[in-house]
């Protein structure tokens, strides 16, 4: 399946780098741009991407408040990919507030990006390198206590959820349980159901706001 994407950024270079390097990739076509914050909320609402390429700095509407617009829109199949120039900052925080589903800085290699798209079209969390588990942990800090855990999640739901929020892959967290990658995926599945998540992201921040992942909880 070709993955579909709109691009969306307020410098008119940039935005036909992006897409000339898109392009370059089969599996990948681009369906959209846009240069503002505006732009891209009708856009992706027109053309119903898989994945928007959202800069953080645009006029007239920025890509935090524009990810928020599609993200709560009922666009539950459309995942933003944030660009940003910076790793720890407030934009980044915002962006997770926002539902965004993965983070890459403006200076990753084309080879990253096409990855990153791929990535997050298939449903997993995508954090830079240079964005670590510190952020998400800082992030859960300042948010509001999360709700109890639901008493359907299973023990082994919350070994996997555990595992999640230390960024392990499906394959990795099969192989850390001694189950099929086919089955962690499944448990995955019923994780992000039974929680309300949108994807991974939303469940790595889950689990470190009710101390989960510290082994508090």
């Amino acid at each position: 399946m070709t993955v579909r994407v709109v691009v969306a950024d307020d410098q008119a270079l940039v935005r036909a780098g992006l897409c000339g390097i898109i392009g370059t990739a089969p599996d990948l076509t681009v369906v959209g741009e846009a240069a503002t914050g505006t732009e891209a909320v009708a856009v992706t609402l027109d053309t119903h991407p898989d994945v928007v390429l959202m800069d953080v700095r645009m006029p007239d509407m920025d890509g935090i408040e524009a990810s928020r617009l599609i993200t709560g829109a009922g666009t539950d199949t459309v995942r933003v990919l944030m660009l940003t120039t910076f790793d720890l900052d407030e934009y980044v925080y915002g962006a997770l507030r926002a539902g965004a589903s993965g983070f890459l800085l403006k200076d990753a290699p084309p080879a990253d990006l096409l990855a990153a798209i791929r990535v997050v079209a298939a449903g997993d969390a995508l954090l830079a390198p240079n964005i670590t588990r510190r952020l998400i942990k800082e992030f859960a800090a300042r948010s509001a206590p999360a709700p109890p855990m639901p008493t359907g999640i299973t023990k082994r739901e919350r070994e996997v959820l555990v595992l999640v929020a230390e960024g392990l892959s499906n394959s990795e967290i099969a192989r850390h349980l001694h189950i099929s990658p086919g089955t962690a995926k499944i448990h995955v599945g019923h994780l992000l159901t039974k929680l309300g998540a949108r994807d991974r992201v939303q469940l790595v921040v889950l689990a470190h706001r009710t101390g989960l992942a510290d082994g508090n909880s």
